[in-house]
C-alpha cells in the first residue's frame, strides 16, 4: 500500500504541472468517447428499394417530411375555392342608367307639349294649325338625350313606346322597371347567371298593368340593365390559399415513429422516408460523432473550471482531481460494462448500476457539490450508454433514475458521517430507485406483469446495497492510497474506544482530560474562523499521545505522586517535557496516523521555550543555551495546528489558576497569543490577524464558560464544616 501511495504522490506531483493536468483530462475524455462511441455510431441498414423489411425499423430522430409538407399544403390550397366580390355598384348604376332613359323620354314629352304651346301662341289665324312631330321624329330626340352606346344597344321599338306613353305612364312604368332591377341585382349574378336574372326581371315586369307596348318596353329595359355583378377576386382567393397553405402543419417523422413494420415491401416513399431520416447512406456521416465531441468537451470544461476555482491548497487539489478521475473512471467502466450486457435483450439492465457508488464517496472523500455535479454528469453518460431498444440516442428514463438514485444517497449522507451509516444511505438509494422506477413505469400508463414488479424491486435494492457496499469495501483503499482523512474517518478516530485514546485514558488520565479540554477549545475556535474544527477537536484528542511513555513526569499526571523533576537537572528535565512531540509523532506514524493528525502533534508546540526549565537552568549556568530549551519545531503550517498550540497552552495556563476570573482568563489568554505573535510561532501558517482576534475573544469566552463562578449550597457549606 505504501509503495501504491509513493506512485500517486508521484502522478499527483505531475498534475502541478499544467501540461500534464490536460492531459489528465484529455485521457478522461478519451475514456468517454471510446465508452460511448459504438452508442452514438450511426446504425447502417442494408436495405435495397422494393425489397422486404427484416425487422420493425423506427425513425431515430425527428425530422421534417418537406416533401410531405409540401404535398400537403398543395391540396390545402387547391380545396380553396376561387373568391367572388359582389360589387353593389352595378346595382345602382344600371337603375340610374334605365332611370335616365326614362326621364329622357319624359323631358321628350314636356319639349313637345311646349312645342306646341309655342305654335298656338304664334299662330295668327283660327283655329291655329299645330304641327306634332312623328313617332321617328320623337325617337331621334329622345335618342340624342342618351349616349350612343344606349342608343345602339336597344331598339327603335322599344323608344317608340316610350315616346308614345304619357309622362304618368312612364313614371309608373320606370317604378316597376327600376324595382324589378334592383330585386334581381341585389343578388349574386355570376356569367352563367346573367340570362337567369333577366328572365327574372321579365316575370316581374310582364304581368304588369301596363300597355302592351309599355310592358315589352320595359321589359326589353330590364332585360338590358341586368348584368353580371360577381367577379372573381384574385388577391383575395390568393390570400386564402397561402392562409390555407400556412395552417398545414409541418408533415415530421417523430422519434420512434415506425417507418416500416416486418415483413413489409419497401416502396419509393418508405425508402425515401429512410434515406430522410438517416438511415441509408449513412456510413459517411460524421455528426453524431461530432456532437459527442461537443458533449464530452462541456463535460471536461465544467470540471476543468471546478477543480480551478477549488479553494483548497494546491497540493490537495490535485489529490482530489487525480481521486475524483479514478472514481469517475470505475463508474463509466461500471457503466459500459452493464450496457454491453444488453445485447441479452434484458429489460432495463442499466436499473443494476450502482448509481449512489461515485456520489457517496466524491461526497466523503472530496465534496458535496463535486459529487452532485459528478451525479449529473454521470446521468447524461447513462443515458448515451443504455440507449439500446429505445428511439433515440438518448434513454432519458436511464438518465432520470441515475440521477435520482445519486442524489438519495448524497443527500442522506449530507449530515450524516460515520461509516456504518453508508449501508443505511445504500437502502434509502434503493428506496428512491424503486420510487423513481414506479414514477417511470406509470408515467406513460404501462402495463406490467407481477414478475416484471418483481424484476424491477430486485433491480432498485440490488443497485442501492451494492452502492453502499462498495463504497465501503473501496473507502479504505482510496483513503490509505491518497493518504485522506475524510470526516467519516476523522469520526472514527474519535471514537474514545480507540486503541490509542484508550491507551491515554489508561495510562496518562490527567493528559486524556487536557486533551478532551483543548479539543473543546480549538473545535469552538477554528469553527469561529471557518477552520476545520473535526480535524481540530480529533488532533486536539492525539497531539500529546508521546506523553503515555513518561506520564508522570507531567504535572496533569502527578496526582498523588511526587514530581520527578525535582530530582532532575533542568536541561534532562527539559529534554524529557521535549522529548513527548517526537515521540508522539512516532508512535501515531507507527500506527499509521493520518498525515494532519500527526501534523497537529508535531507543529502544536512548535519551537516555543521552555520557560520554566531554561530559567531555572540560568541560575546554575548563565552560559546555557536557548535553544537546548526549545521544541523542535516545526511551526505550525495550518491554521488548525496554531489553534490547537494556542488551546494547549492556554488550557494548561487556566488550569493551573486558584481562582481564575472572566478578567484573568482573558488577561491570560491575550498574553500568550501576544507572546506567541512575538516569538514568530505563528508566521508560518495563513492566519490572519482579524482571526487570531476571532480565536482570541472565542476562547475567552469558551473558557468563561468552562471556570464559571458557582454557587455555594448551604446545606453542603454546613456539612464541610461540620466535618
Amino acid at each position: 500500500m505504501e509503495k501504491l501511495q509513493e506512485h500517486f504522490i508521484r502522478i499527483r506531483k505531475l498534475l502541478d504541472n499544467t501540461f500534464f493536468r490536460i492531459l489528465f483530462f484529455l485521457v478522461l475524455g478519451i475514456v468517454l468517447f471510446t465508452a460511448m462511441f459504438n452508442n452514438v455510431k450511426p446504425e447502417k441498414l442494408d436495405i435495397e428499394l422494393f425489397s422486404v423489411a427484416g425487422k420493425t425499423i423506427r425513425s431515430p430522430g425527428t425530422v421534417e417530411d418537406k416533401k410531405s409538407t409540401e404535398k400537403k399544403r398543395k391540396e390545402a390550397r387547391d380545396q380553396v375555392q376561387a373568391v367572388y366580390t359582389l360589387k353593389n355598384e352595378y346595382t345602382q348604376n344600371r337603375v340610374d342608367l334605365i332611370t335616365s332613359i326614362f326621364s329622357a323620354a319624359a323631358e321628350v314629352n314636356d319639349e313637345v307639349k311646349d312645342n306646341k304651346k309655342k305654335q298656338a301662341a304664334e299662330a295668327s289665324e283660327e283655329p291655329p294649325q299645330i304641327i306634332e312631330p312623328s313617332v321617328s321624329e320623337k325617337v331621334t330626340m329622345l335618342k340624342s338625350k342618351l349616349t350612343p352606346t344606349v342608343s345602339k344597344d336597344l331598339s327603335d321599338q322599344v323608344f317608340s313606346a316610350l315616346v308614345q306613353a304619357n309622362n304618368e305612364e312612364l313614371s309608373i312604368a320606370k317604378d316597376l322597371t327600376v324595382t324589378a332591377i334592383n330585386n334581381v341585382m341585389t343578388k349574386r349574378i355570376s356569367a352563367d347567371e346573367v340570362e337567369n336574372a333577366k328572365k327574372r326581371v321579365e316575370e316581374e315586369v310582364k304581368y304588369s298593368a301596363l300597355s302592351e307596348n309599355m310592358r315589352i318596353a320595359a321589359i326589353d329595359l330590364g332585360r338590358y340593365a341586368v348584368i353580371q355583378n360577381e367577379f372573381y377576386d384574385p388577391s383575395a382567393t390568393e390570400e386564402l390559399r397561402r392562409q390555407a397553405a400556412e395552417s398545414v402543419e409541418p408533415v415530421k417523422i417523430l422519434q420512434g415513429q415506425i417507418i416500416v413494420e416486418e415483413g413489409k415491401l419497401i416502396n419509393q416513399d418508405i425508402y425515401r422516408q429512410l434515406k430522410l431520416v438517416g438511415l441509408l447512406h449513412n456510413e459517411k456521416s460524421f455528426k453524431p460523432f461530432i456532437g459527442l465531441v461537443v458533449l464530452i468537451s462541456i463535460i471536461l470544461t465544467s470540471l476543468y473550471c471546478y477543480f480551478y476555482q477549488m479553494k483548497s491548497h494546491p497540493e490537495k487539489r490535485q489529490s482530489f482531481l487525480l481521486l475524483f478521475g479514478m472514481i469517475f473512471i470505475l463508474s463509466i467502466f461500471l457503466l459500459k460494462i452493464l450496457s454491453m450486457l444488453q445485447v441479452f435483450n434484458y429489460s432495463a439492465i442499466g436499473y443494476l448500476f450502482p448509481a449512489a457508488l461515485a456520489g457517496m464517496m466524491i461526497k466523503i472523500l472530496i465534496d458535496e457539490k463535486l459529487a452532485i455535479m459528478t451525479s449529473i454528469i454521470l446521468a447524461v453518460c447513462g443515458s448515451v450508454l443504455f440507449n439500446e431498444g429505445v428511439s433515440g440516442t438518448l434513454n432519458f428514463s436511464e438518465g432520470i433514475y441515475i440521477l435520482f438514485s445519486a442524489l438519495g444517497g448524497i443527500l442522506f449522507l449530507s449530515n450524516q458521517n460515520q461509516r456504518s451509516k453508508i449501508l443505511q444511505a445504500g437502502i434509502f438509494s434503493a428506496v428512491v430507485n424503486l420510487l423513481t422506477i414506479l414514477a417511470l413505469m406509470y408515467l406513460p400508463n404501462g402495463q406490467y406483469s407481477g414478475l416484471e414488479y418483481g424484476y424491477y424491486f430486485i433491480t432498485a435494492l440490488v443497485s442501492g446495497i451494492a452502492s453502499a457496499v462498495l463504497t465501503i469495501g473501496l473507502l479504505p483503499f482510496f483513503e490509505a492510497s491518497f493518504g485522506i482523512l475524510s470526516t467519516m474517518r476523522m469520526i472514527e478516530l474519535s471514537n474514545p474506544n480507540h486503541p490509542l485514546l484508550r491507551k491515554i485514558l489508561m495510562e496518562a488520565p490527567g493528559t486524556y482530560h487536557h486533551s478532551v479540554m483543548v479539543a473543546n477549545l480549538a473545535e469552538s475556535a477554528c469553527e469561529a474562523i471557518g477552520a476545520n474544527g473535526l480535524l481540530a477537536r480529533v488532533g486536539s484528542y492525539y497531539h500529546d499521545i508521546g506523553k503515555t511513555r513518561r506520564p508522570n513526569f507531567f504535572i496533569e499526571n502527578q496526582i498523588h505522586h511526587d514530581n520527578p523533576h525535582d530530582r532532575l537537572p533542568p536541561d534532562k528535565s527539559a529534554s524529557i517535557i521535549i522529548a513527548h512531540v517526537t515521540d508522539g509523532s512516532n508512535m501515531l506514524k507507527k500506527c499509521h496516523m493520518p498525515k494532519e493528525i500527526i501534523e497537529i502533534a508535531e507543529q502544536h508546540h512548535g519551537t516555543t521555550l521552555l520557560k520554566f526549565f531554561y530559567h531555572k537552568a540560568l541560575q546554575a549556568n548563565p552560559d546555557v543555551r536557548e535553544d537546548d530549551f526549545r521544541y523542535p519545531g516545526p511551526k505550525a503550517q495550518s491554521k488548525e495546528s496554531a489553534v490547537v498550540g494556542i488551546a494547549d497552552s492556554v488550557e494548561a495556563a487556566v488550569r493551573s489558576l486558584s481562582q481564575p476570573t472572566p478578567e484573568l482568563i482573558e488577561s491570560l489568554v491575550k498574553k500568550i497569543v501576544a507572546d506567541r505573535l512575538q516569538d514568530g510561532q505563528l508566521n508560518e501558517c495563513d492566519l490572519t490577524m482579524k482571526e487570531i482576534e476571532t480565536v482570541t475573544f472565542t476562547l475567552c469566552e469558551t473558557l468563561k464558560g468552562i471556570f464559571h463562578s458557582r454557587i455555594e449550597y448551604p446545606e453542603l457549606t454546613k456539612k464541610v464544616k461540620q466535618a
